[in-house]
C-alpha cells in the first residue's frame, strides 16, 4: 500500500516540439519562398532594365535608321534631282553635238567639193598645157609628162565623175604613145636622112650609065635626026658654082627645118620645093637622086600636127562638167 505509483512519462516536451518544427520548416520554407520571390524579383527588375536599354537601344537605332532614311531620300532627291539635270545637260550636249558634227560635215563636204575644184582646175591646166605643147611645139614627150600628171590629179576624183574622165585619159595616153617622137621630130629626120643622101650624090655620072638610062619616047623619035643632050651634062660645074649650090642648099635645108619646127606647113613646102631646085642644079640625074626627089615629095605631104580626133577629148569633157556646176 506504500508503494507510490510510477510517475508518468514526460509526453509534455515531444509534444511542444512538433509544432515547433513545423513552425520552424514553414518559417524556412516561407523565408525560402520569400527569398526566391526576391530573387525572381530581382531577375525580372534585371530584366525588365535590360529590356528598358535594349528598348531605349531599339528606339535609338530606329531613330538613327529613320534619321539615315530622311538623308537617304534626301540624297535619293537630290540624286534624282543631279539625274535630271545631268540629264538635260546630256541632251544638250547631244544636240550640241550633233550641230558640230553637222557642221563639221558640212565642213568636210565643203573642204572636199574644194579640193576637187582644186584638182579640177589642177587637171584642167595640165591638160591646156599639153594641148599647147603639142599644138605649138610638137612636143610629145612633155604632153606625156603633163598627161601622167593630170591621171595623178584625176585619180581621187569620185567615180561618178571621173570615171568617164579617167578612160577618156587613156584613150589620150594611147593616142599619144602612138604618135611615137611626134610628126616634127619624124619629119626633122627624114629631112636629116635626105640631107646626107643628098651630100653622098655624085658629081658627075658616065656616058655608060648616062646612055643607059631610058629615053623618053620624043628623044628616040627625035634620035636620027638631032642629038639632045642635057646642058647639065655638057660639063662639071665650077668650084664656085658648086660653092654656091651647096650654100644655096644648105640655106634652104635650114629654111626646111625652121618651118617645121614652127610648124609653118607653106613655108616647109617652099623650102623643099627649092631644095629640090638646087638639088637637081647641083647633082646630075641619077637613080638616088629621083629617090631623096620622091623622099622629098613625101616630106611635103607629111602633116606637122598630131591630127588625131582622140587628143584634147578630155579637156573638152572636163570643161563640159565643170561648166554643168
Amino acid at each position: 500500500m506504500n508503494d507510490t505509483p510510477p510517475a508518468p512519462p514526460p509526453h509534455r516536451p515531444v509534444r511542444w516540439l512538433l509544432p515547433l518544427a513545423a513552425v520552424v520548416v514553414l518559417g524556412a520554407g516561407g523565408y525560402a519562398g520569400w527569398y526566391v520571390w526576391q530573387q525572381q524579383q530581382r531577375e525580372h527588375q534585371a530584366q525588365a532594365q535590360t529590356t528598358a536599354v535594349q528598348l531605349k537601344g531599339l528606339e535609338a537605332t530606329l531613330d538613327a535608321l529613320r534619321r539615315d532614311q530622311r538623308a537617304t531620300s534626301q540624297r535619293l532627291q537630290d540624286a534624282a534631282t543631279t539625274n535630271r539635270v545631268l540629264r538635260d545637260e546630256m541632251l544638250g550636249l547631244s544636240q550640241r553635238s550633233a550641230l558640230l558634227e553637222e557642221n563639221v560635215a558640212k565642213l568636210a563636204d565643203s573642204a572636199n567639193q574644194g579640193r576637187q575644184a582644186v584638182q579640177r582646175d589642177e587637171a584642167e591646166l595640165l591638160l591646156t598645157q599639153a594641148a599647147q605643147r603639142l599644138n605649138y611645139a610638137d612636143d610629145v614627150d612633155g604632153a606625156r609628162r603633163l598627161y601622167a600628171q593630170a591621171a595623178t590629179a584625176l585619180a581621187d576624183l569620185p567615180d561618178a565623175d571621173g570615171l568617164n574622165l579617167r578612160q577618156a585619159l587613156v584613150q589620150e595616153r594611147e593616142a599619144l604613145d602612138a604618135l611615137g617622137s611626134g610628126p616634127r621630130v619624124q619629119s626633122l629626120q627624114r629631112l636629116d636622112a635626105v640631107a646626107r643622101a643628098l651630100q653622098g650624090l655624085p658629081s658627075q655620072i658616065t656616058g655608060t650609065t648616062g646612055s643607059s638610062t631610058a629615053k623618053p619616047w620624043w628623044q628616040a623619035t627625035l634620035a636620027p635626026f638631032v642629038d639632045i643632050t642635057p646642058s647639065r651634062q655638057n660639063g662639071p660645074l665650077t668650084a664656085a658654082e658648086k660653092r654656091n649650090a651647096d650654100d644655096a642648099l644648105q640655106l634652104e635645108l635650114t629654111l626646111a627645118r625652121a618651118a617645121i619646127e614652127r610648124g609653118d606647113r607653106a613655108g616647109r613646102n617652099t623650102a623643099l620645093d627649092r631644095v629640090e631646085q638646087w638639088a637637081q642644079r647641083r647633082w646630075p640625074d641619077s637613080p638616088a637622086l629621083r629617090a631623096q626627089r620622091a623622099e622629098l615629095k613625101a616630106l611635103r605631104e607629111l602633116p606637122l600636127q598630131a591630127n588625131d580626133a582622140v587628143l584634147g577629148s578630155t579637156l573638152q569633157q572636163l570643161r563640159t562638167q565643170t561648166d554643168r556646176r
